[in-house]
């Protein structure tokens, strides 16, 4: 009994880091690996920093944007947030 007792304080903590950091950052990167694989030709992104373009190539781990300065590529991970949606939302 008092075995358990001196564990229990560290499956305590190890549940609480659980629920609190490790499945809330298992639920975000889930996210973002379904947001990545919903892109589509056509669609208005704004990457991680800042750039604003329109999608004109994909691969399966890279696409090209088209900027007002020409086209970039980039890995598919770089973008932050997809702006067709909202923009046809107004």
């Amino acid at each position: 009994m008092q075995q358990l007792t001196s564990i229990l304080p560290f499956l305590l903590m190890f549940v609480v880091i659980y629920f609190f950091m490790i499945r809330p950052q298992q639920a975000k990167a889930k996210k973002e690996k379904e947001f990545e694989t919903t892109l589509k030709v056509g669609d208005k992104i704004v990457t991680k920093s800042g750039l604003h373009g329109k999608i004109v190539e994909l691969a399966e781990t890279t696409v090209v944007i088209e900027t007002m300065s020409g086209k970039l590529k980039m890995e598919r991970s770089a973008i932050s947030l997809e702006m067709s949606a909202a923009i046809n939302k107004k």
